[in-house]
């Protein structure tokens, strides 16, 4: 039987003392790589628990950005029988069909000439196919119908502010926050330069209405496992303002968080070459985005060096695993690169990154290293009741 599902009314986690919080990255087409994993989870998760077992039945709290909130929303909601609307398993099945129709690559010189002079006046991708995939698969499904918590950032350009969207607001005051999932999705995945911002407005239960103008939530928070804790800490704080019910029970956060890889290990820009570049060199450089992969990696990696030293602080170093992989080059680390072969590669590199090592960041170096006899989401493994 799967375990009671965390509401925003309960503090009570799935397991024990345990607030469990599954993180996914965005990235584009390098979700591929935390489909991967959350597959692997999953079906070790089947084999402890039974065919039945599903990601969303193991965690209290699963937070995406871009890619990383479509996954979310694919993992946690509902079909008709109530449960997960896909398993685990179809998340790469789902980027091979869907990812070249999302990003259709130019099969002429002439077509990437035209690409190219219209990378200049508008998105390179006008979403129409995403759009519509997303608004037939999620149809009139809300953020509080999800299957577990969830919290998928954004951020409101006409606000110039993150619009956070979580299931834990979706009550008392903050209903219209309850936003269909589909229009949750398109926004954060909007990705300035790759695909157009997306807008609607939203209308609560009482007639009060608030309008979005979203896009990629990467610009805030591509890596959003510290947003899915504050958000908790929100909650409990709430709830329990002298944090009385949290100390006596010894609550602890567990985080699994899953990164879409990284191209820091080929050094591919340096100070003397980008002294000399203008607006149009930041944006599209020898094949590469530079302004895209500095404000993607900058956002997830200061979010993994605060989240390493508030578990160090609560020595809690243990109950956080980061599963990245810092060595994509080339096409592998493109987020719109959706040829088949590329998306062949990426699934590989995915399935080679479970057998490397665990690994904690150095927060002196900013390097990753080897943490003896760890075994891949070994805190993880716990057999529901």
């Amino acid at each position: 039987m799967a375990q009671q599902i965390l509401t925003p009314k309960t503090l009570h986690p799935k397991f024990g003392n345990y607030v469990t919080v599954l993180s996914i990255d965005g990235g584009g087409i390098r979700g591929m790589i935390p489909g991967v994993i959350l597959a692997h989870l999953e079906a070790e998760l089947q084999r402890i628990d039974g065919e039945h077992a599903r990601i969303a039945d193991y965690f209290d709290v699963i937070s995406g950005t871009s890619t990383g909130g479509l996954i979310t929303a694919m993992l946690t909601a509902p079909n008709k029988e109530n449960r997960p609307m896909y398993d685990a398993k179809e998340i790469v099945p789902f980027y091979h069909e869907h990812c070249p129709k999302i990003f259709p690559q130019p099969r002429t010189l002439l077509g990437w000439a035209m690409d190219t002079v219209k990378d200049l006046t508008g998105p390179k991708y006008d979403g129409k196919y995403l759009h519509q995939l997303l608004k037939k698969l999620l149809g009139t499904t809300r953020l509080h119908d999800t299957l577990t918590n969830v919290v998928i950032p954004t951020f409101d350009i006409k606000k110039l502010q993150p619009a956070i969207f979580t299931s834990y607001e979706t009550v008392d005051d903050h209903k219209v926050m309850d936003a269909h999932l589909s229009d949750i999705c398109i926004g954060t995945s909007a990705a300035p330069t790759y695909l157009p911002a997306h807008h609607f407005t939203n209308t609560d239960e009482n007639g009060k209405s608030e309008r979005f103008d979203l896009i990629d939530g990467g610009v805030c928070a591509n890596n959003p496992s510290l947003v899915a804790i504050s958000e908790v800490t929100k909650i409990i704080l709430k709830k329990d303002p002298n944090y009385t019910t949290f100390a006596s029970e010894n609550f602890r956060f567990l985080l699994v968080s899953v990164g879409t890889g990284s191209n820091r290990g080929e050094k591919k820009y340096d100070a003397k070459s980008c002294a000399k570049w203008g607006p149009l060199s930041w944006i599209a450089h020898q094949g590469s985005t530079p302004i895209t992969d500095v404000f993607m990696e900058a956002s997830s990696d200061m979010v993994d060096y605060h989240n390493t030293l508030v578990f160090e602080a609560f020595r809690s170093q243990d109950e956080v695993l980061r599963i990245e992989d810092d060595t994509l080059h080339g096409d592998l680390a493109s987020v719109d690169k959706a040829t088949p072969e590329n998306l062949r590669n990426l699934e590989e590199l995915g399935k080679k990154l479970l057998k490397k090592p665990v690994s904690r960041l150095n927060l002196r170096t900013g390097t990753r290293e080897p943490v003896p006899n760890a075994g891949l989401l070994r805190n993880s493994r716990r057999k529901r009741s």
